[in-house]
């Protein structure tokens, strides 16, 4: 009798690298660019294999197509499709105009025994995130059409407390509705987000949420106030298995001194 072979797929998180127009563009006094760059080269030491590359939102800083095309040009030496949505610093027309002759704002990937969906929780012009009807009607869709898959579901904004009394108010304003949809699929297996520019990992019921890093300024956790981390930029893995498990860690960047501006309280 012949054992089956395991398998499964490999994701990469970038998210809210917050690059600018112009290329030495710096936020809290961090250049973005080089610290995605650097982050982007540790993926490639340390991923030989990648089945999907997600860019979680805040990719830009300005809205700005030429950030959107640094973007994409960087990302492009990592050997695996990828996919995009936005967040609040994004600009949805400018991110459009930049992927239109690509695949990569599509918002639902099929990958092994894995389906990943993408959603679009940004409000233009506030800070805060929102999931329309449009959004919770794509996500109830895909999760219907797909019941023998395992789902992963991503948004650029957190669904839930995360301690941080300041990000309180600029979370997912509806997280109750996007629950109720969850609740009625049990192929859920996770959700998965940005936004908050520090990792996370917990549990709510059968699904597992999850948070990552910025590859560019961390914010402090349990911070009362807005503060900056001292942490380094860096990226999420997560590898996809076909019985439904799930694994994942974070990678920083190591050896490098960045240069934070502590004494800016905003970004």
């Amino acid at each position: 009798m012949t054992t089956p072979v395991e398998s499964s797929v490999l994701l990469v998180q970038l998210s809210d690298s917050h690059l600018f127009a112009e290329a030495a563009g710096r936020l809290l006094g961090l250049d973005t660019q080089d610290s995605l760059q650097r982050v982007i080269e540790r993926v490639l030491q340390e991923q030989p294999q990648i089945d999907l590359m997600l860019a979680s939102g805040d990719l830009s800083q300005d809205g700005s197509q030429a950030s959107y095309q640094r973007f994409r040009e960087m990302t492009a030496v990592i050997p695996a499709p990828a996919r995009w949505f936005p967040g609040n610093h994004d600009d949805v027309p400018a991110m459009q105009a930049v992927c239109a002759d690509s695949d990569l704002l599509e918002s639902v990937v099929d990958l092994g025994n894995w389906r990943i969906i993408l959603l679009d929780s940004s409000i233009p012009g506030a800070v805060p995130g929102y999931l329309s009807d449009q959004q919770l009607g794509l996500l109830e869709r895909a999760l219907s059409e797909a019941p023998q898959r395992h789902h992963l579901v991503c948004l650029h904004h957190h669904p839930v407390s995360i301690g941080c009394k300041w990000m309180e108010p600029i979370g997912l304003r509806n997280p109750d509705a996007l629950f109720a949809v969850l609740a009625r699929f049990d192929q859920v297996r996770a959700v998965l987000w940005g936004h908050i520019h520090q990792e996370l990992d917990q549990q709510r019921g059968p699904i597992r949420l999850l948070a990552s890093p910025s590859t560019c300024v961390q914010f402090a956790p349990g911070s009362e106030e807005f503060q900056v981390d001292k942490t380094a930029p860096g990226y999420r893995w997560l590898r996809l298995h076909d019985d439904g498990r799930l694994e994942t860690g974070v990678s920083r960047v190591t050896g490098i001194k960045f240069e934070i501006d502590y004494t800016i309280k905003g970004y």
